[in-house]
């Protein structure tokens, strides 16, 4: 390969990877397990893995029949349905977290409506499960109708000839051929659930222990409001541990896939 390849793609590299080896040499490891067991820390991690594991199931739920319809979808309303479901992921999170409010805040278009029969979302651990799955959403849609496209309908077919229901030919044949991609999408669903920011913010607020997650606990950590910055920076490891989990999952199934 020439230089001009090598060499942007090392200054590439190293941009990825020295901040995190930079994030790294700032802890305190000697301090980390007491910063484990700190109330803070176990609050925001144990609040974060709560609604993120929510959240993904809800967009197992939503998003696998609208994996299936997307998958099956032709002509015009397939492409403006495909981007109603990615526009999640290029919408700046703050934007996201409005929209909620606008829907489900006071004053919003259900909002109202849903107060007045006692039920308020906003600022609520609700809320933080219905941000996350509003920007999970759509990796999980990819994921799944990515798989389902590659995936030759003559066992379906099959299925059905042999008097198999259209709900059993897709939980029992489609399903499991899938899983591979479905998996996937499954674990990058609760990956990004878990690093959520934005949307989270604006709509379920910050509050210790109702609505503040990991993110947001690293967020309050460096405007000095109540936590360490020991804290802040033993979460962001967990995330990165997590989210390295993640992807040695999916790149496994991957591989595995492949061969």
């Amino acid at each position: 390969m020439p230089a001009l390849v090598i060499v942007p793609a090392l200054l590439g590299g190293a941009l990825l990877v020295l901040p995190l080896i930079a994030l790294l040499s700032r802890m305190d490891w000697a301090a980390l397990p007491a910063t484990l067991a700190a109330p803070e820390t176990g609050s925001a991690l144990l609040l974060s893995l709560g609604t993120a594991g929510a959240a993904t199931v809800c967009c197992v739920v939503l998003g696998v029949p609208l994996a299936v319809v997307l998958s099956r979808a032709r002509g015009w309303w397939a492409v403006l349905l495909r981007g109603i479901v990615t526009l999640p992921l290029v919408l700046p999170p703050l934007v996201g977290g409005l929209a909620l409010l606008s829907l489900l805040g006071r004053g919003g278009v259900l909002g109202d409506a849903l107060a007045d029969v006692g039920i308020r979302i906003p600022f609520t651990p609700a809320a933080v499960v219905i941000a996350q799955t509003f920007v999970s959403l759509p990796f999980l849609v990819i994921s799944v109708e990515s798989a389902l496209r590659t995936l030759t309908p003559a066992f379906a077919d099959a299925a059905a000839t042999l008097g198999a229901s259209p709900a059993a030919t897709l939980f029992r044949v489609t399903l499991p051929l899938i899983r591979t991609g479905l998996i996937a999408g499954v674990v990058l669903c609760f990956t990004r659930a878990l690093g959520e920011f934005g949307a989270t913010a604006l709509f379920a607020g910050n509050a210790g222990g109702t609505t503040r997650t990991v993110p947001l606990a690293i967020y309050t950590a460096f405007n000095g409001a109540g936590v360490s910055q020991d804290t802040a920076l033993t979460l962001s490891l967990i995330l990165i541990a997590v989210a390295l989990a993640s992807l040695f999952v999916v790149q496994g199934r991957a591989s595995a896939r492949a061969m």
